[in-house]
């Protein structure tokens, strides 16, 4: 796990040197075509990278952006109305029945579906009208790293075709030396909170809320500490009464209209008794972790998670466990 995720740098520049053409044809794509709704398909970490995906769609392009229960089309075989619809879906394996059928389904129905695979072999990329790679290369730890920051790249990299933006062309450019000074963020902090948890609320909000998710997730898969992701807006809709003191809460404030707010919820918490670890970049006192930062607020996620991947790795060993092999896990997941 360690290893993949330091490796991620040099993943994203080899993505980035790769099917230019492709990203601009599809971009032409998107912006000719009017969809009335469009709608993500997947699994685990890839659903997170659909989360930053679309966030990055609605706040920029204004469309709204739905996550398919899947379901719905695997089981219930729901009469969806599919036609002027986009379908996006994320996977590292593209195996899977269930997020392979919708993409299918969906493609019969006359929606314009995009795949952002890592195996352009798998079924995934067969079923889907544009299917392009992600570039990680084979990923041996059960807990996906290089392969979900590439997964944020590939979709930053749709929107930023699809909506002819410099700015965040030439961010992304940037991402490769961004992500190898990320994993050189000194976040040992976190261990000596961490090591002994017995449970762990982690937070975000907007564009940082799907990093949130997959902390959570990577928490439990490599570590066995039992986490939750609450964006900051619902912390005090009932997860407050959790707080007690000592009680470990991760914060991600990473730049943007809602730092502010998750800064002042840090402070907050500290007053109710909890271990708070506020991740914010170098210029926010408070912090207690530095959060790295991107060349442009949006792609901050994709930099702050690499930091994560690191200290997630040593937690994991700090608490006895192998965080490439997780129990009762594998690498790739077939639910239908």
């Amino acid at each position: 796990m360690l290893d993949e995720a330091l490796s991620a740098g040099d993943c994203v520049a080899a993505q980035l040197t790769n099917d230019a053409a492709r990203y601009q044809e599809l971009g032409r794509k998107l912006r000719s075509t009017n969809f009335n709704s469009a709608v993500t398909i997947a699994r685990g970490s890839s659903d997170h990278a659909c989360g930053y995906l679309a966030y990055l769609i609605m706040s920029r392009l204004g469309r709204l952006v739905t996550s398919l229960p899947m379901s719905l089309v695997t089981l219930s075989r729901a009469p969806l109305r599919t036609e002027g619809t986009l379908a996006l879906s994320i996977s590292q394996s593209g195996q899977s029945p269930d997020v392979v059928e919708p993409i299918r389904y969906f493609r019969d129905g006359g929606a314009t579906t995009v795949a952002l695979v890592n195996d352009i072999t798998s079924p995934l990329a067969q079923a889907a009208e544009w299917a392009l790679p992600l570039h990680a290369g084979r990923e041996q730890s059960v807990a996906a790293t290089k392969s979900f920051i590439t997964s944020l790249v590939a979709g930053a990299r749709l929107v930023a075709e699809w909506q002819s933006d410099s700015e965040l062309k030439d961010g992304l450019a940037a991402l490769p030396d961004a992500l190898r000074g990320a994993s050189q963020v000194d976040w040992s902090a976190a261990l000596d909170v961490l090591a002994p948890a017995r449970n762990i609320m982690v937070v975000g909000r907007g564009i940082s809320f799907p990093v949130a998710l997959e902390a959570a997730l990577k928490f439990k898969e490599t570590s066995a500490l039992q986490a939750e992701a609450f964006s900051g807006a619902e912390i005090k809709h009932g997860p407050m009464a959790l707080i007690e003191d000592g009680y470990p809460l991760l914060i991600f404030a990473t730049r943007g209209p809602t730092q502010a707010g998750l800064v002042a919820l840090a402070t907050e918490m500290r007053g109710r008794g909890a271990r708070v670890l506020l991740a914010a970049p170098a210029d926010i006192p408070e912090r207690d972790l530095t959060l790295p930062v991107a060349a442009t607020p949006d792609l901050d996620p994709i930099v702050a998670i690499q930091s994560f991947y690191v200290m997630a790795a040593h937690l994991a060993r700090a608490r006895g466990m192998d965080p490439d092999r997780p129990r009762h896990l594998s690498k790739v997941t077939k639910t239908n």
